[in-house]
């Protein structure tokens, strides 16, 4: 391991939540839930002030409503945190030319590859520049880890949460690591702590002490011997940056075991949406899909099935992960999932008519479901039935008379609306209109931080307010 705290882990603090948080003046300081609103959606994430009552990732939203029934519960606007996540990379890239992005809001970087610190006190001061910077350019937080190795790096951000910095200074890992809870290890979630705490390890000093054949009797060889060098403090890993992917993969790991099967289901299906999002803002399209199991025990599983031409289609995604996941035991709970698309290629035009073709026969096939065979163009059909806009809880629209809101809520024919802007003081006004109110619009999400000609802050002139720093030793 290296000689100084130069890996630099940022973890943008509740990222989607606080985003939807800063866009929103009368949601500021309160509980904001952000995710799937149907019946069976989940949470993707909680504001800090929503896990006070013990909402997290990934649970099920009905469960959610009943611990905080009044909360703000949105629909995700994916767009604007893409963006802010350029932005957010954008900073990391000025600083080095290693950066190994692992999410939108999450991203580890070798500052000694770039030359932009060297020793404790120039990473330290990177630190607080970057958090800086951060706040000014998109108006919201994240926190900094600062370590000789990733896995430390990450740590110390994870401690160093909500909107703080956590340095750890080379030589005194163990003796950090040492009197903390077997929990603070990557990879050991509630079922590896379970085991241990019956073989009477509670503590990352009792891992060590344990030694390597212990663990490895309890948890198997790769576990096992992973563990114990965690425990160690050695992981000689080192930063990857992002280059030209063979696939585009997204995968989620959840604080809790997932047991139900259907809820299991469901987010398959989000990360399969989630991956094809990936591989559209890559302009690429992949002939293999991927899935990725990690059940309770850590015995990892992926199954594969390749189609027979290239496809950026989120249904056909969606089913061929979930036919995947069909092969696959989840009994016991599932940890860790993903969902992956290789075998990439360049968008052809062979792909778009084929996707046309495909999209053609799935609305015959729906039509035909729902209404019987369907007949020639030359028939006679009724006047088909406006149909109802939507309008998602939580996103943008603009009318021509009250200007820029977004959706608090709608149903029984009415959207109700608060007409606010990132940069108002006090709470905007609400309104309600009828769904099909023509001066009512969808709009393109707002900046959340307005420059001098309310644009956004692309400067360096904005003061900012240096955060705290912890030590390690």
């Amino acid at each position: 391991m290296r000689t100084a705290p130069t890996i630099l882990h940022l973890d943008m603090d509740a990222f989607y939540a606080s985003a939807e948080q800063a866009a929103k003046p009368s949601l500021r300081g309160k509980a904001v839930v952000v995710g799937g609103l149907g019946p069976r959606g989940v949470v993707a994430t909680a504001s800090y002030e929503a896990r006070k009552f013990g909402v997290h990732s990934a649970m099920p939203m009905g469960q959610a409503r009943r611990l905080a029934p009044h909360a703000a519960y949105l629909v995700p606007r994916f767009r604007l945190y893409r963006e802010i996540s350029e932005q957010v990379m954008g900073l990391l890239g000025a600083l080095s030319p290693l950066v190994e992005p692992l999410s939108l809001d999450e991203a580890f970087v070798d500052l000694e590859a770039g030359e932009a610190a060297w020793d404790a006190a120039s990473a330290e001061a990177v630190g607080r520049r970057l958090r800086a910077d951060i706040r000014r350019v998109t108006g919201l937080t994240g926190s900094v880890g600062l370590a000789a190795s990733k896995m430390l790096a990450k740590i110390g951000s994870e401690e160093a949460k909500p909107d703080g910095l956590v340095l750890i200074r080379p030589g005194t890992e163990r003796a950090l690591l040492g009197p903390q809870s077997v929990r603070i290890l990557p990879g050991v979630g509630p079922a590896t702590a379970d085991h241990l705490r019956r073989a009477g390890i509670l503590t990352v000093e009792e891992i060590a002490g344990a030694g390597e054949d212990e663990l490895v009797r309890l948890l198997g060889k790769a576990h096992g011997s992973h563990l114990y060098e965690m425990a160690l403090a050695r992981d000689e890993r080192p930063v990857v940056a992002e280059r030209d992917s063979k696939s585009v993969s997204v995968e989620d790991t959840y604080d809790v075991d997932i047991h139900d099967r259907v809820q299991v289901r469901m987010e398959v299906r989000r990360l399969a949406g989630r991956c094809v999002e990936r591989l559209r803002a890559a302009e690429r399209s992949g002939r293999t899909v991927v899935l990725k199991v990690r059940r309770y025990d850590f015995s990892t599983l992926t199954r594969s099935e390749t189609l027979r031409g290239p496809t950026d289609d989120p249904g056909v995604v969606r089913e061929a992960a979930a036919r995947l996941l069909e092969s696959v035991d989840t009994t016991g709970g599932v940890r860790l999932l993903g969902v992956g698309v290789s075998g990439l290629a360049d968008f052809t035009q062979e792909d778009l008519f084929a996707q046309f073709a495909a999209a053609e026969e799935a609305a015959a096939e729906e039509a035909e479901g729902e209404s019987g065979p369907v007949e020639s163009v030359e028939a006679a059909e009724p006047e088909p039935a406006p149909v109802e806009r939507k309008w998602l809880a939580g996103h943008d629209v603009r009318h021509a008379e009250f200007g820029p809101g977004w959706v608090q809520g709608s149903g029984l024919g009415r959207v109700t609306v608060r007409f606010e802007t990132p940069y108002a003081v006090v709470p905007g006004r609400v309104r309600t209109f009828r769904v099909d109110d023509p001066e009512l619009e969808p709009a393109e999400p707002m900046p959340l931080v307005e420059g001098p000609e309310g644009d956004q802050v692309t400067s360096s002139s904005a003061p900012a307010t240096l955060p705290k720093v912890t030590s390690g030793d």
